[in-house]
């Protein structure tokens, strides 16, 4: 499904990776989202094309040459149901004021999911905020697995060493070129060390403290090529994400009070094969490395 689809006012069309497209899908990020600052060309360039992963995929809502609505999700490798498949990250979608109200997110997800699924991808996720969860779960079909941990404190998360944890029914899987990608964000730089048989990664996220995150990586999987090392590491560390209900410590990171969130986030799941239909809540292995927040 690449062609175009017509309507009688509208036009959908797959999403572009030249210069001039990034442009214009800035402009509508700046029209409904004008507090955002992230969206510039860099930005987008790296994430809409720079992916070892693959390029984004999605569809825009076109009104002659105007933009109308915009819609993406980001290529990955994730292990579900024991095995490695290929998988999308719902992320970016804007309808520019002049057009909401019409059912054009609803549209333009049907169109990429449909597509994926014929280009082998094997599920969609993401991470989605109080508001935008009914709707996904209601118009989308997705599943809501489980709320994300958020909670404050120091030291490591505890993560199993490669091979020694509980078989999760989630879990993304990164080479170490995705892997050098996903921290050469350019807007939120992540900074990565090595320390013993982990890796740790963190990322500019609240004034107290940066999002943190550990990854085991398989003897022999290669070193990422990537060094954000400068400064020191702050003691404060936030944390989101889930680990399998058998491997849940915690120690020294107590949960932030609901009242102080801004809104809780949500894992969301849509298989597209049918292989896997409904993730296991109590088996996730999840980190901020693995969506967009940090």
């Amino acid at each position: 499904m690449t062609a175009d689809i017509a309507t009688p006012t509208l036009t959908f069309a797959p999403v572009r990776y030249d210069e001039a497209a990034l442009a214009q899908y800035g402009a509508l990020f700046a029209a409904c989202f004008p507090d955002a600052s992230k969206f510039t060309p860099a930005y987008l360039r790296w994430l809409y094309a720079d992916n070892p992963d693959g390029a984004a995929a999605g569809y825009d809502a076109w009104d002659g040459e105007r933009l109308a609505a915009h819609y993406v999700c980001v290529p990955g490798v994730a292990r579900i149901g024991g095995e490695e498949v290929r998988v999308l990250l719902s992320l970016n979608t804007a309808t520019h004021p002049d057009y909401q109200g019409k059912g054009l997110f609803t549209r333009l997800a049907a169109l990429t999911y449909d597509t994926a699924r014929e280009q082998g991808y094997d599920a969609v996720y993401g991470v989605a905020n109080a508001n935008s969860t009914p709707g996904f779960i209601r118009k989308l079909g997705f599943q809501l697995v489980r709320p994300l941990e958020a909670r404050l404190g120091w030291g490591g998360v505890g993560t199993r060493l490669h091979g020694q944890g509980a078989a999760a029914s989630f879990e993304r899987q990164r080479s170490p070129a995705a892997l050098a990608w996903r921290c050469a964000n350019p807007d939120n730089p992540v900074r990565m060390r090595r320390r013993g048989a982990l890796w740790q990664f963190d990322a500019a996220a609240l004034s107290v403290a940066r999002a943190y995150g550990e990854l085991a990586l398989p003897a022999g999987g290669g070193t990422p090529d990537h060094n954000h090392v400068a400064g020191a590491w702050a003691p404060a560390r936030l944390y989101l994400g889930l680990v399998p209900d058998s491997e849940r410590r915690y120690t020294g990171y107590p949960a932030i009070p609901q009242r102080l969130r801004p809104s809780p986030l949500n894992l969301i799941y849509r298989s597209l094969s049918g292989r896997v239909a409904r993730l296991d809540p109590a088996a996730i292995r999840f980190s901020f490395l693995d969506f967009d927040a940090y």
